[in-house]
């Protein structure tokens, strides 16, 4: 639903109380999340604000235009104050202040114009972290934070957050929400909360603007995506208006790739693989590839909208990335025909919307054969879709439908039992073709599952 009155009022006054500011977007930040928390540190500092803006990793060099965008850290360690108080209130006046460092060793000296000083009058407390306000850009939950959150979980419950989001599968953490599932992106929603207070529709320079439109037209594929609308349209004209950049945004994201990205998105292009019953295609990238190629996960964005989700005959579209940081990442793109949210969210914990979602995995062991398992985990419930399609149309809703054994509901994972990773991947192999003729390698499973010998 669209952002409340009430609600826009509630963020406007943190913000207009808040004297130091926090604002973080999610890990493996896209153009969209790095877009907004960049416009909220370019807008907050216009107003007087002291901001911090975190990029939980390097952010990608392709977006190294970004107004601000010298100004990110990675972390908060570097944030951490050690504070040493004299205490004059007995007459003692300051007159010289000085330190020198020896011996690893950091000797301050204070020189008194009046009365005298003793260690009485020495205190010292630990500084921690003292934000009045944490703003979270374009995360449905927090642990999409990575590191940031997990090394900081005090900081977040001990501190106001204000969370900023567009996608359906939002968890509403938080003690303020902005969120709007209508919004093509986090920086629409970011427009029409700045647009709405009349002292800070100054603030939209040209270069917040540029900011604002690069989230619009990344989040929606330059307008091509079905999450477009009118209000899109009309706040993207808006932004032209203010001096948005367009042609500069347009260069650097789409006309701009390092050779180390074409060399992974042709690796991707190569592992293409397609079930023609259950009408899925997908491709994987894994640590190897990455390194070979000498490339970053974050380098396949866009390889999925760009190319992979182009190829005809398919309902699903699927890129499995592993990160450095970690396990690996799963981008979905579908067609009207299935629903990627429902998908990501029931069998994977995942979520975002209907016709772009993705979701995240950490523990597992070989990469490839987990993949393998998620398709065809993807393939039963696209399958299960249709089927409840089929039974109810669109002018009779289906009532609410418990999940199958083992497939949890959205914010369920699955439990895992205590099989080896050898049997895990024997039962993943028994799923695509009969017992008596299991592959023998990784390349035969996938050839298998193309081939549509799934048992179904």
């Amino acid at each position: 639903m669209p952002l409340s009155p009430t609600d826009l009022k509630a963020a406007t006054k943190a913000v207009m109380d808040a004297e130091r500011l926090l604002i973080v977007p999610h890990a493996n930040v896209d153009p969209d999340g790095l877009g907004s928390a960049l416009a909220c540190y370019s807008v907050f500092r216009a107003m007087g604000k002291d901001c911090t803006v975190i990029c939980p990793e390097t952010p990608p060099d392709n977006l190294d235009f970004l107004t601000n965008f010298e100004h990110l850290a990675t972390n908060l360690s570097s944030e951490q104050e050690f504070i040493i108080t004299l205490d004059t209130s007995n007459g003692v006046e300051v007159d010289k202040l000085r330190y020198t460092v020896e011996d690893n060793k950091v000797n301050i000296i204070v020189v008194p114009k009046k009365g005298r000083l003793s260690s009485k009058n020495v205190t010292m407390l630990e500084g921690g972290l003292n934000y009045d306000l944490i703003v979270v850009l374009d995360s449905a939950e927090l642990s999409l934070l990575g590191q940031m959150y997990t090394d900081n979980i005090d900081l977040f419950s001990s501190i106001p957050v204000l969370n900023i989001d567009h996608h359906i599968s939002n968890t509403r953490f938080g003690q303020l929400q902005l969120i709007d599932p209508t919004s093509a992106s986090a920086t629409e929603v970011l427009f029409t909360w700045f647009n709405s207070e009349p002292s800070w529709r100054e603030f939209l320079s040209p270069d917040i603007a540029t900011l604002l439109l690069t989230g619009l037209i990344t989040d929606t594929r330059s307008f091509q995506n079905p999450n477009t609308t009118p209000k899109s349209l009309e706040i993207a004209a808006s932004l032209l208006d203010l001096g948005a950049r367009q042609q500069e945004i347009i260069q650097h994201i789409y006309k701009t790739k390092p050779l180390s990205t074409l060399k992974i998105w042709g690796r991707a292009l190569n592992r293409i693989q397609i079930d023609p019953e259950a009408r899925i295609v997908w491709s994987s990238v894994g640590r190897e590839d990455l390194r070979e190629m000498g490339a970053k996960s974050q380098e396949t964005h866009g390889l999925l909208d760009e190319l992979i989700s182009t190829i005809p005959d398919a309902d699903l579209h699927v890129l499995f990335t592993e990160v450095e940081e970690g396990g690996f990442k799963a981008s979905l793109r579908s067609s009207s025909a299935c629903d990627a949210n429902l998908a990501a969210g029931r069998l994977f914990n995942g979520g975002g919307h209907a016709r772009a979602a993705g979701f995240r995995m950490k523990n597992y062991g070989n990469f490839q054969l987990k993949v393998i398992e998620c398709v065809q985990q993807l393939k039963e419930e696209i399958l299960r879709q249709r089927r409840e399609a089929d039974v109810f149309p669109p002018s009779k809703p289906a009532p609410a439908v418990s999940p199958a054994k083992n497939i949890p509901q959205a914010g369920r994972p699955v439990k895992e039992t205590a099989k080896t990773k050898e049997q895990k991947a024997v039962d993943v192999v028994q799923t695509i073709g009969p017992a008596n003729k299991i592959p023998k390698t990784e390349t035969d499973v996938v050839k298998r599952l193309a081939n549509g010998n799934n048992g179904h």
